[in-house]
Parts: structure tokens; C-alpha cells; sequence
């Protein structure tokens, strides 16, 4: 393992042999698109664990149960081996310092995106200076794509299987046979 000296004592100190790299990747995933799944796999590339949690919000009446958006994730996902899913509720930010996550990700699609984002990037900075936000752009074929689009193309019976991965679509499809 390797040494180096610290202050004036000049004593050896002993390095972690791993410096884990985790990461959230926070979201409503109501349901996850290719743009997530994008954004998820680029992420899993620069951090050795990424959680996708998604985020309960009690005031709002999600399209698919908590369930359903875990499930989806988890299927889509089945590929990324350091990636796992996860939810919370409340702020983000005491979430990632429960994890002991140092990174929050967040995807972008075009600019119009980038001043929410920024907004919170800043609040939750302000709230835990320690723990950073990291943008990712989406894939320019999926800067359109929202949940929205894919909830409103379902539901009105068009074929959304182009958005999203074929196991979330299958979820999707037997939602709707229920409603």
C-alpha cells in the first residue's frame, strides 16, 4: 500500500486501496426513457456505483406506482453492473449524505434545462457544499424525450416502444391493460 508524509511529523499514512466513487441519479422515472438509460450508462462509466433513486413527491399522482418506475429501472438496467435502484423521499440531499454519495447526476437535453437545473444544483449546494452536480448531455436522438411524451403517446395508443427500452415498454403496456 502507498505512503506518504503528512506535516511536519513527517509520519506515514496509509491510502484507502479503493476511493469508492458513488454517485445518484435522482429522478421521477415515471417511466424511464432511453434518454434516462443514456444518461445512466454514461454515468456508470465515470463512477464506480451509481443509484438511481427515485424521488417519492406525496403531492403528486404518479402514471406508474413506486413499484412499477423500481421495476422498469431495474430491467432496463440489467446490463450495468455497478448500477442499483433505490428511492427516497424529502431532500435529495440527505439522501445522498445517508448514502455517503459525493455526486449527483443529472441529465440535460437542451439549454432550456439547464436553468432549473442549475437552480437546484445551487440550492443543494447550499444546503451540502460537499457533495457535487455533475451534467450530463443526452444523446442529440433523445434531446426531445421526455416522460411526458412517452405517457402521452401510451395513453393516447401510439407506439412509444421507440422511447424506451423494450422490458419498460412491456410494464408500460401492462399498466395501461390495468387502468
Amino acid at each position: 500500500m502507498p505512503t506518504f508524509k503528512v506535516g511536519a511529523e513527517d509520519q506515514p499514512e496509509r491510502l484507502p486501496s479503493v476511493m469508492r466513487r458513488l454517485a445518484i441519479y435522482p429522478g421521477s422515472f415515471d417511466p424511464p426513457t432511453l434518454g434516462h438509460l443514456d444518461v445512466i450508462e454514461r454515468a456508470a462509466r465515470l463512477f464506480d456505483e451509481i443509484i438511481v433513486a427515485v424521488g417519492v413527491n406525496q403531492a403528486k399522482t404518479p402514471f406508474l406506482s413506486l413499484e412499477e418506475r423500481m421495476r422498469a429501472l431495474a430491467v432496463a438496467t440489467e446490463g450495468v453492473p455497478n448500477v442499483t435502484i433505490d428511492h427516497f423521499e424529502g431532500l435529495l440531499v440527505h439522501y445522498a449524505e445517508a448514502k455517503g454519495a459525493k455526486a449527483l447526476v443529472r441529465g440535460l437535453r437542451a439549454t432550456s434545462d439547464f436553468d432549473f437545473e442549475f437552480q437546484i444544483a445551487m440550492a443543494n449546494r447550499r444546503l451540502n457544499d460537499s457533495i457535487e452536480s455533475v451534467f450530463l448531455m443526452t444523446k442529440w436522438e433523445h434531446s426531445f424525450l421526455t416522460s411526458s411524451v412517452v405517457r402521452e403517446v401510451a395513453q393516447l395508443g401510439g407506439d412509444f416502444s421507440g422511447f424506451v427500452h423494450p422490458g419498460v415498454a412491456e410494464i408500460v403496456r401492462a399498466h395501461l391493460n390495468r387502468e
